[in-house]
């Protein structure tokens, strides 16, 4: 079978998300955050925009009430999200990210600078910002970047 140049670009762009949040994963685990995945990053970002139910959660990310719950037991597990009665109606519970969450939040976003750092060292800082600006320019119309690699976790299988 002939080889398509579509399948091999898209399949040199998931290996480059995949580079990146391997090297991510292992220094948080080094750090004390071991078992993150790439889901759990953008189901804390979710719920600390305001996703305070599996319900919401969901819908922000594109995945089935009972995959956010998925995400939301190991996150909780992790220590990085609790649930907290609702004001308003003491009969629900609200998510809230933790203050490990923020942490590791806060650690992974400094590592993923890292990563691109080491990214323009290598490729040069004048090549990493056009294919940054290319990209950016062909996803523009799209989802936002939080829900399409969190549609991209659960195709692959790795909501929790």
């Amino acid at each position: 079978m002939a080889r398509s140049p579509g399948a091999e670009l898209a399949l040199l762009l998931l290996g480059g998300f995949q580079s990146m949040v391997d090297d991510v994963h292992g220094e948080l685990a080094h750090r004390g955050h071991p078992g993150v995945r790439a889901s759990h990053e953008f189901a804390l970002r979710a719920i600390d925009e305001g996703a305070g139910t599996a319900s919401e959660l969901g819908r922000r990310l594109s995945v089935s009430k009972q995959g956010a719950a998925k995400a939301i037991a190991a996150l909780e597990k992790l220590g990085y999200v609790e649930r907290e009665p609702d004001p308003g109606d003491g009969r629900l519970k609200r998510l809230r990210v933790t203050d490990r969450g923020h942490d590791m939040m806060t650690l992974g976003a400094s590592l993923f600078d890292e990563v691109r750092e080491r990214w323009a060292a290598h490729m040069g800082p004048e090549q990493l910002k056009a294919l940054e600006a290319q990209l950016a320019r062909l996803v523009a119309s799209r989802p936002s970047s939080v829900e399409a690699a969190a549609r991209l976790n659960e195709d692959l299988g790795e909501v929790t």
